[in-house]
């Protein structure tokens, strides 16, 4: 067999000058490593690896200087790999390769090196083996710091693949970017809130934009409070409002943080500026009282009073906005103001909530003792509405004041409006509430004659309408007999009974005139 080998060793050098398929590179080494032809196998594999330039082939060429125990020229032949192969066809069987090989040589320092090059080098798509190769790595030789970096990259390769997916999957941007908030450089954060902000959302309605500009929020709140940069915080606010478009919805938020947070920098006039800006562009009520709190807190009482009266201007019909107003007056004191302003609130022909309004303006005028501008006012709600509550409220009144027979006469007028209008239930509550009263300021005469205006409570039965004429059954209810109502039953009854016999006797004698005149002419 040793005479051959001249020959075969010519066949396989004429072969490999042509270039050929890997198969016969391989074969080549083999024949040398047989006769222990160290170094020949090592020149070819020098050019073999010129000559066929894959990533398994260099990792070949490493293997085999290791496995002849020079662990400097398998470390050179993975080092000239990663240089010929650049960032440009960067694999990542290559790294995982080098690193295991530095982690057999109990060279943890270079493998965790190797590993986090490759990993900052390559896109998470490119990687995904790598990765969990550096976690088992990480799990057996690393320290509790080097786990929690383990950790923190899988959750980070995980919320940048959501975001590829999904670019307006903003829950998964919040989630990325608290955890960089947590244990990142300001400079990716940064960069991080930037690629978010970048994406707009497609529809042009307040709720598939709030998402979105929580984004900008916590962007400028981590560029105040992290970062401490104001110009920087500033241009965030600037921007945000620019994108918002106005015309359609706004967000008061946005507009009262960064008029906050110009206030925190000392500059009153800004904020000020951002405010009128606001109600200027873009006018909510969320706007124009946090605009009166920032001027309240500033004790600046007479712009309050323009801030209200721009406030009622663009809605005459908030029944808060009036009372918040005439509040003011009557802490700063004046209430002749605050009663104009009440008096001309009372005449609007729209309001959201008339009772709270004309409630508010009762309890003024009776904190300021004006008796008898309270009963003008009950007088004049009763105009505009019987309801019980009122009537209650009236006599209630008249009560705390020791006025009880005024008292006692509201109650009677209310108890004959209510009987008037057929109103049964309501009638009832204001009888109980007049027996209240008695109770308190009654003599027992009063309390007697109470008594006996209260109702019978009876269960009834009555047919259930059904639509599209249908038999509904029966149904059950309780009904309240008063006794007025009960007189005034009997009487009709006596009443009716006195037609029928009238009739009666009317019939019976003209059926006796008609008898006569027959009589008279049969005789």
């Amino acid at each position: 067999l040793l005479l051959f080998f001249p020959h075969l060793k010519q066949w396989y050098q004429r072969r490999v000058r042509g270039e050929p398929e890997e198969q016969s590179w391989s074969s080549y080494i083999n024949m040398e490593l047989r006769y222990k032809e160290i170094e020949r196998a090592r020149g070819i594999y020098e050019k073999f690896v010129l000559v066929h330039p894959s990533v398994k082939n260099w990792t070949k060429f490493a293997k085999f200087e290791e496995k002849h125990g020079n662990i400097g020229g398998a470390r050179e032949v993975y080092e000239r790999a990663v240089d010929f192969f650049g960032e440009e066809y960067m694999e990542e069987a290559l790294f995982i390769g080098f690193a295991r090989f530095e982690e057999a040589q109990k060279e943890y320092e270079r493998a965790r090196c190797i590993y986090k090059y490759a990993l900052e080098k390559l896109t998470k798509e490119q990687c995904p083996e790598l990765f969990k190769a550096y976690s088992m790595f990480e799990k057996k030789f690393g320290d509790r710091r080097g786990i929690e970096d383990v950790i923190i990259n899988k959750r980070r390769f995980k919320y940048e693949t959501e975001i590829k997916h999904n670019p307006l999957d903003y829950d998964a941007w919040f989630d990325l970017l608290r955890l960089l908030e947590a244990d990142g450089s300001i400079e990716d954060v940064r960069d991080t809130y930037e690629r978010a902000i970048a994406n707009i959302p497609l529809v042009a309605s307040k709720k598939g934009w709030r998402r979105y500009i929580y984004l900008w929020i916590n962007y400028a709140l981590f560029e105040e409070l992290e970062v401490e940069d104001v110009d920087k915080t500033r241009e965030v606010y600037k921007a945000c409002l620019d994108i918002i478009p106005h015309k359609k919805f706004t967000f008061g938020k946005i507009w009262l943080m960064f008029a906050q947070f110009e206030i925190r920098q000392k500059n009153l006039s800004e904020a000020r500026k951002i405010m009128g800006t606001s109600i200027g562009k873009c006018p909510k009520p969320k706007l124009f009282k946090g605009y009166i709190d920032l001027e309240l807190q500033m004790r600046e009482f007479d712009r309050c009073r323009k801030i209200y009266e721009k406030f009622l201007e663009f809605d005459m019909s908030n029944c808060n906005t009036w009372i918040k107003f005439a509040e003011l007056e009557t802490i700063l004191g004046d209430s002749d103001r605050a009663r104009a302003i009440f008096n001309l609130a009372i005449q609007q022909p729209l309001l959201d909530m008339p009772e709270i309004l004309w409630k508010a303006y009762i309890d003024f005028e009776v904190e300021e003792e004006e008796h008898d501008r309270v009963r003008a006012l009950y007088k004049s709600l009763l105009q505009r509405t019987k309801h019980v509550k009122v009537w209650i409220s009236y006599g209630n009144f008249e009560a705390t004041i020791e006025e009880a027979e005024r008292a006692r006469d509201i109650f009677e007028e209310a108890d004959r409006s209510l009987q008037q209008e057929s109103q049964k239930e309501e009638r009832v509550l204001c009888l109980e509430a007049w027996r209240e009263f008695e109770m308190k300021h009654g003599t027992e005469q009063t309390q007697n004659d109470i008594a006996k205006k209260m109702p019978r409570r009876v269960k009834k039965r009555r047919k259930i309408d059904v639509e599209e004429g249908g038999e509904g059954g029966w149904e059950e209810y309780w009904d309240y007999i008063f006794p007025d109502a009960e007189a005034n039953s009997s009487n009709l009854k006596l009443l009716q009974m006195a037609k029928m016999w009238k009739k009666q006797q009317q019939e019976s004698s003209e059926e006796e005139d008609e008898e006569e005149e027959e009589n008279e002419e049969e005789g």
